[in-house]
């Protein structure tokens, strides 16, 4: 099964690589209005009764960053060479993450919550099971409902609904108009999933210039990077 596009192939432009820069750069600016609420509230205009400021437009652009993850996953996981590798990558990086998102979320060492790689990591084992055991479904229901209890009791970022969502993508890959509606019904972002899935329909099925283990590796690298950097910025300016 491939992602399916509405786009005729010919309008089809951007590759993987392509996508991951523009999620990559929407998570930046989604989590610098999180992190730096104090100087975006200003009132810009009002449509259809809602007051717009900085803060509540740029979050809106940068809620598109996790359905395009969510999508790359899912391409991640039908052109792997090795899943238990690519699992293992998560899982590092996942670890590598937890002290810098929780800086940043309660500038102490300790929050209850999960960082994104182990939602993403959660997802991935729930393709890999619903991919290896289509012919036992019973395991692989017993082993999706495991994970289930993995996201939901360790509140993993986006939580169960962060790992449903994955499923959907992959599950319904063929149909993307039943991805974007499932979407906007499960996640509490509607604006921003529906606005992911505009350069998901442009999606060319290519891998395109992020090649090799380094490139991709500092992808990763970026999630726990720009964290901590954006935790030492806010101690800087707002002291805490």
């Amino acid at each position: 099964m491939e992602q399916a596009c509405l786009l005729p192939r010919r309008y089809r432009i951007l590759s993987g690589s392509a996508l991951k820069v523009l999620a990559l750069f929407a998570m930046l600016v989604d989590h610098c209005a999180l992190h730096f609420s104090p100087w975006l509230g200003t009132y810009l205009f009002t449509l259809f009764g809602i007051r717009f400021t900085p803060y509540l437009l740029l979050r809106g652009f940068g809620r598109i960053a996790f359905p395009l993850f969510c999508i790359l996953l899912a391409e991640g996981y039908r052109h792997t060479r090795s899943k238990p590798r690519y699992a293992l990558s998560l899982l590092l990086f996942a670890l590598l993450s937890e002290i810098p998102f929780n800086l940043v979320h309660t500038g102490t060492i300790y929050y209850a919550k999960q960082n994104v790689f182990f939602t993403l990591l959660l997802g991935f084992l729930g393709i890999w099971a619903l991919d290896r055991f289509r012919k036992e479904p019973w395991k692989a229901a017993l082993l999706l409902l495991a994970l289930f209890a993995a996201a939901y009791f360790g509140r993993a970022d986006y939580n169960w609904k962060g790992y449903l969502f994955i499923l959907l993508m992959w599950m319904l890959c063929e149909q993307p108009v039943m991805q974007l509606f499932s979407g906007i019904t499960l996640l509490s972002w509607p604006v921003g999933v529906a606005l992911a899935f505009v350069p998901m329909n442009f999606y060319n099925g290519r891998r395109g210039f992020i090649r090799g283990p380094l490139a991709k590796y500092a992808c990763y690298l970026f999630y726990p990077a720009h964290l901590l950097l954006l935790w030492l910025l806010r101690r800087h300016f707002f002291g805490y």
